[in-house]
C-alpha cells in the first residue's frame, strides 16, 4: 500500500488518482472514476469530486492508497 501526505483538509478523488501518478491526465481519472473502477474505504465510488480525507483509503486498478495528513 501507498502513502500519500496531503497538507490540505482534504483531495479529490480525481486528483488524488493522477497525483499519485494512477493516471496520466485529469480526463483519464474522470473517465475512469465515472466508470466505477475507484473504491473509497472497500465500495466502489463514482463521484470524481469525493473529498478524501486522512485515514481514507482508496484502490484503483489494483493498488491501494492510504491518505495522510502532514500534521500526523
Amino acid at each position: 500500500m501507498t502513502e500519500i501526505t496531503i497538507k490540505t483538509e482534504y483531495i479529490k478523488l480525481q486528483d488524488l488518482l493522477k497525483f499519485a501518478a494512477l493516471v496520466s491526465t485529469g480526463g483519464e481519472a474522470k473517465l475512469a472514476v465515472e466508470a466505477g473502477e475507484a473504491a473509497v474505504n472497500g465500495a466502489v465510488c463514482m463521484q470524481r469530486g469525493k473529498k478524501l480525507r486522512a485515514g481514507d483509503v482508496v484502490a484503483f486498478r489494483g493498488k491501494e492508497v492510504a491518505i495522510r495528513n502532514a500534521d500526523q
